[in-house]
């Protein structure tokens, strides 16, 4: 049997969301175990003079406990 936990994490790039979504993932790896899937709950453009400089992910981690 095992057990999953899932925690929120929030990512940010200067590129692109997908940018966002791999940069958070591979952080995610540094510190939990057995990542096995990421779920987009968000996405926000970050604005600064009506420019886009950058974007950013909210995602919820799913990781298998040992």
């Amino acid at each position: 049997m095992s057990v999953a936990r899932v925690t929120e994490i929030i990512s940010d790039s200067k590129k692109s969301f997908e940018d966002a979504v791999v940069k958070g993932v591979k952080r995610a790896n540094k510190t939990l175990d057995n990542v096995k899937s990421a779920w987009v709950k968000d996405q926000q453009a970050v604005i600064e003079d009506g420019e886009v400089v950058g974007f950013r992910v909210v995602m919820k981690i799913t990781f298998i406990l040992k």
